[in-house]
């Protein structure tokens, strides 16, 4: 009887564990991905929105900024390959345009392929590679660090922020933009001929 007794216990810790080990696996990885919510969002109010100087620099204290002063011209709308400078892309969220970055060491090519499908018309996405996160989603005075292209904050932050009215400019956009390689690099005065420069335009 004993024999039976040992098996039926042992049967029965076997099952208990099949049970109770993915269950407090999933909620430790639960605990480490963070909250399913925007408790996070950091907010930066009473942010100048004040033009600099064609070609001037400015330093952000927020990597990437939030919005602040900037150039009096913008990017056009879409995805970049390479690091746009950050006086144009603040400009952009002064339009209520929603800016995503990566860190592009953390992201293989198909999770970027990925985030850029979730990028919104109003929208400009970049690699940041100097940001603390795997990605960041920015729209002015609003920011939320994700683990990653697949965070389901995505979503929500794009829900609660992605038509711009925090913005000082919530209905224009980044359309009408320009290539950051038509314009001076920030630190240099524009040539003639390039956006911004004083025969050039786009200066809104």
């Amino acid at each position: 009887m004993l024999p039976v007794v040992l098996a039926v216990l042992a049967a029965v810790l076997v099952l208990t564990a099949a049970v109770l080990v993915p269950v407090l696996l999933a909620d430790d990885e639960a605990e480490r991905a963070g909250p399913v919510d925007l408790s996070e969002v950091t907010e930066h109010d009473d942010l100048s929105n004040a033009h600099l100087r064609i070609g001037e620099g400015f330093d952000y204290p927020q990597s990437p900024p939030v919005g602040g002063e900037h150039a009096p011209m913008w990017l056009e709308c879409g995805v970049y390959d390479e690091p746009v400078p950050e006086v144009y892309a603040v400009h952009d969220l002064e339009h209520g345009t929603v800016w995503i970055t990566y860190r592009p060491e953390d992201l293989e090519r198909k999770e970027v392929d990925a985030l850029a499908g979730l990028l919104p018309d109003n929208g400009i996405m970049s690699p940041y590679p100097d940001q603390d996160a795997p990605v960041v989603i920015t729209v002015w005075g609003r920011q939320l660090a994700l683990t990653g292209a697949d965070d389901p904050r995505i979503r929500l932050f794009l829900d609660a922020y992605g038509a711009g009215e925090t913005a000082p400019e919530p209905f224009a956009s980044c359309h009408g933009g320009a290539d950051p390689a038509e314009l001076p690099e920030p630190g240099q005065p524009g040539k003639p001929g390039q956006p911004g420069s004083p025969d050039g335009g786009l200066n809104v």
